[in-house]
């Protein structure tokens, strides 16, 4: 309630701001705006090279928002990826504090991607035709971005790298070396082996080109890291954090199937796929299976 005799209810002897009477006076520092060249933002942030990489094919509002949000994905994508290498680098050096880290960061990445589908409620079959003709041959399935997040998930095909012999600057190299090292989850189970648990050595000297099938040893052993752990230690926390990142990627596969059902229904896809047919198919293939199949048994 104001005080009558001090209207600004002010205590007596302390201006506005709450110093004393007499104290000195720091003057609030301007931010500077004049720079010989780009601002320190820009030169380290590169918005300005950003800006400039929305060449749409049309005048369509809609093929502008699928760009733009097309290439949020790709970035997405080149960050999950630097994380899951950053975990894969500390499990291989025994530490799995640095690597739950990189994990988790990861997920929160994640749901920042699947965030990315909500704006694709908007593109209607209308608005996707008034564009799709001008994409030509070019498919989402052509990303080496989400390609290589795929191998470092273990799913693993060669024929799946043909497409990107091409693609310039070292992606390819980078991409052939991501399909040739051992996946996230090949490290996850190795660190494991070394702490005691009865990994398969069949499963430990498998072919790494290939992708992982469900084995009921791996089962065994997270059934065990289940029964050995409580909350908040860390290999439970290991198990989970896996078992968040399956299912991350399971709901990105998900929207994006919700997203080409809206938009074009069951056509083909734009590079030749089945278009929905194919998305259907690689839904029901499952990042770690063994830590699913392993909670029938907790």
């Amino acid at each position: 309630m104001t005080s009558r005799r001090n209207p600004s209810n002010r205590q007596p002897g302390r201006p506005a701001d709450g110093t004393a009477e007499g104290a000195p006076q720091t003057p609030a520092q301007a931010p500077k705006v004049e720079f010989e060249e780009t601002t320190p933002y820009d030169a380290y942030v590169r918005s300005s090279t950003l800006a400039t990489l929305q060449r749409t094919m049309t005048d369509e509002p809609g093929e502008y928002m699928f760009l733009v949000l097309s290439q949020i994905m790709e970035l997405y994508f080149n960050l999950i990826a630097f994380e899951w290498r950053t975990a894969q680098r500390a499990l291989r050096d025994d530490d799995l504090s640095e690597a739950l880290i990189a994990l988790r960061r990861s997920n929160d990445h994640f749901r920042g991607l699947n965030a990315s589908w909500g704006s694709f409620k908007w593109m209607t079959p209308t608005d996707f035709n008034a564009f799709r003709d001008a994409l030509g041959e070019a498919s989402g399935f052509q990303s080496f971005l989400y390609r290589h997040m795929e191998f470092l998930l273990g799913f693993k095909d060669p024929a799946l790298m043909r497409p990107h012999k091409h693609v310039a600057g070292n992606h390819y190299a980078e991409l052939v070396a991501a399909f040739e090292a051992p996946s996230l989850y090949d490290d996850a189970l190795a660190y494991l082996s070394r702490q005691g648990y009865a990994v398969p050595q069949k499963v430990l000297d498998a072919e790494i080109t290939r992708t992982h099938e469900w084995d009921a040893g791996v089962e065994d052993v997270w059934v065990k890291v289940y029964e050995d752990t409580g909350h908040g230690e860390p290999l439970r926390q290991l198990a989970e954090s896996l078992t968040d990142i399956a299912e991350e990627f399971s709901t990105w596969r998900y929207w994006h199937l919700i997203a080409v059902r809206r938009a074009m229904g069951a056509k083909g896809g734009t590079g030749g796929s089945a278009g929905l047919t194919w998305l259907e198919k690689s839904l029901q293939r499952q990042a770690f299976p063994e830590l699913w199949s392993a909670r029938t048994r907790i």
